[in-house]
């Protein structure tokens, strides 16, 4: 439990230091926009501003999916916290990438008056240090828990259920490529005296958030339909479950993923023919603290005890030996 709560601790400074970090960039985005009239300035204040809403509700997720399992939730209120990262993601696709398109192709269009992009060079210096920041919290806690699970830390990021710390490291990493497109796209038109590449740079800035709105969006909607545990987690609880006393095979496997740290398994399990209901009994509690020893994450189990397919050919032959 003390593993849970440090987890969630982590997760929860993470997106601390991304809102706060993006929250003061927002507003120095926008105020060099305004002064610069680069629209990829305004785009990235945009950018800035969703990410914000996107860190409140990131936050809003880890408080809300703690509460205690209760009569109304059995099950607890962990997968609550893809409901809110999910929002997140469309805050990120309506107030960053919605806008940035919009202004980005009215730029195209219509062209635009460029002013001093001096402050514009100077608040993007600073949003590049703070993002880089941010990105370093994030991708740290990351490299941390992957390495706890000894797996390569880009393929953790791709297959965590911690879509908060996900969506951090995402939407930090984005911004930082998003800072570059703007200083590019207000050099372009420092040097040519056209705001075209001002244009493109927005444009550009608004299918990067596009991208990844749909990638947070789609692995969030992944864990609220239920998605099962790894190919190689499944094979140890099940080599778990068969180095049990009095279990001989595991006839299905049902593992459901509720939260980064909450885990439900349940299994039909065929026992020992000539085991007693007290075997079967204590099989059943030994199975349990076996897979919460090797797998701290696993909350639930349910073993359905189950003929297996011997004693039903058996049963089939000769009907005084079924139920």
């Amino acid at each position: 439990m003390s593993d849970e709560k440090n987890h969630g601790g982590e997760s929860t400074s993470t997106v601390v230091v991304a809102a706060a970090a993006n929250l003061g960039i927002a507003a120095a985005k926008l105020v060099a926009g305004l002064i610069s009239g680069s629209s990829a300035m305004l785009s990235e204040a945009a950018h800035s501003v969703a990410d914000t809403v996107t860190e409140v509700m990131l936050l809003t997720a880890l408080k809300r999916s703690r509460k205690p399992a209760d009569e109304e939730h059995p099950l607890g209120y962990g997968p609550e916290r893809y409901i809110w990262a999910m929002l997140a993601s469309v805050a990120t696709f309506v107030g960053g990438a919605v806008f940035s398109l919009y202004d980005g192709i009215h730029t195209l269009v219509q062209g635009e008056d460029l002013g001093d992009p001096l402050v514009s060079y100077l608040v993007l210096g600073v949003a590049f240090l703070l993002e880089g920041y941010s990105l370093r919290t994030g991708v740290r806690q990351v490299r941390s828990e992957a390495a706890g699970l000894d797996v390569p830390a880009p393929r953790y990021l791709r297959r965590t259920p911690d879509t908060a710390v996900k969506a951090v490291v995402m939407e930090d990493s984005a911004a930082l490529i998003g800072l570059l497109l703007a200083a590019g796209g207000l050099l372009g038109g420092q040097l040519s005296g056209s705001g075209m590449w001002d244009g493109i740079a927005s444009v550009l800035i608004g299918v990067l958030l596009v991208y990844v709105a749909w990638v947070l969006c789609r692995s969030n909607a992944q864990l609220l339909i239920g998605r099962p545990v790894s190919a190689a987690m499944r094979a140890g609880v099940r080599e778990e479950l068969l180095s049990v006393p009095h279990i001989i095979d595991v006839l299905e496997l049902t593992t459901l993923i509720q939260g980064p740290d909450e885990v439900l398994i349940a299994a039909k399990v065929d026992f020992r023919d000539v085991a007693s209901a007290e075997q079967v009994e204590w099989a059943c509690e030994e199975a349990e603290e076996q897979l919460r020893e090797r797998y701290p994450s696993v909350r639930r189990v349910y073993l359905d005890p189950t003929p297996g397919l011997g004693q039903r050919r058996r049963a089939r032959r000769d009907p005084e030996v079924g139920p």
